[in-house]
């Protein structure tokens, strides 16, 4: 009997914890992060806070999930050449940022990392490193096949590439693709 509790209460939880995420992306869409407290994501998710704070440290950490929850996976494109890489990585970015949530979870990291420290920090540890680790792995191939500079720096162009692909998000070219525009941006650094 004490098994099948156990297995009754794994599901629960997970429920829980999708309630949670889903309340907080919600709050956030409705009142914003300065103005979102643990305590309306709980009454909303219908969690206690004490079932919030088992999972998380503070709200920076939980906004951070929860807008993660919304993206993809990181992924390490390998279609065989860079410039096949570069343009998987550009398609998925424009997948998982040209939808209203999308859009909204970009609006939310942006405002929530120049006002908070915290939140900046947890965001740049948890979700921003493994993608700039993931894009390493690109240029490390890349270098390998001798199709790029072995002296090109991987962080610079991944903090170019993903500068770009922000800019362009809020300011969208005019006479070409967001992709194109990306694309473009690569190319400069990469000559």
């Amino acid at each position: 009997m004490n098994k099948d509790n156990k297995s009754q209460g794994r599901p629960r939880s997970l429920i829980s914890h999708q309630a949670i995420l889903k309340a907080t992306l919600e709050l956030l869409a409705e009142v914003g992060y300065e103005r979102m407290s643990i305590e309306a994501i709980a009454q909303n998710a219908k969690v206690g806070k004490s079932t919030i704070y088992r999972r998380y440290k503070g709200k920076e950490e939980l906004v951070a999930d929860a807008i993660e929850s919304i993206r993809e996976e990181v992924v390490i494109p390998d279609t065989g050449n860079f410039w096949g890489d570069i343009d998987a990585l550009i398609e998925n970015a424009a997948k998982i940022t040209f939808n209203p949530l999308g859009r909204q979870a970009v609006a939310t990291i942006i405002g929530s990392a120049s006002s908070n420290s915290e939140f900046a920090r947890i965001y740049a540890e948890k979700y921003l490193q493994p993608r700039r680790e993931a894009f390493a792995v690109v240029i490390k191939r890349a270098k390998i096949r001798n199709e790029i500079r072995v002296d090109l720096d991987a962080n610079f162009v991944f903090d170019v590439m993903s500068g770009m692909m922000l800019y362009g998000l809020i300011f969208p070219p005019t006479s070409e693709s967001w992709e194109e525009y990306v694309r473009r941006a690569v190319e400069a650094v990469i000559s």
